[in-house]
């Protein structure tokens, strides 16, 4: 798949990216979700740029594992 089939797969609305919060308001995908302590859970909300680096990871994380690598939020995962 190339980059704009990607990021197709994920559901984008405005937010702050996790890695570029100084970018500000930007479109956003959610990557995954935390718990922090006595506040239920947040979603982290990844730019364009971070979920194609975030893919890559997982990419080359299931090619060492000899695992199927299969794209998409549905990888997304508890931090």
């Amino acid at each position: 798949m190339d980059r704009k089939q990607i990021l197709n797969l994920y559901d984008w609305d405005p937010g702050v990216c996790f890695r570029h919060p100084s970018k500000g308001v930007v479109q956003t995908a959610v990557v995954g979700v935390i718990h922090p302590r006595d506040d239920g859970e947040r979603e982290v909300r990844g730019c364009a740029d971070c979920v194609i680096n975030l893919e890559d990871i997982r990419r080359e994380q299931a090619a060492r594992n000899g695992e199927e690598y299969r794209p998409g939020p549905s990888r997304a995962v508890d931090l």
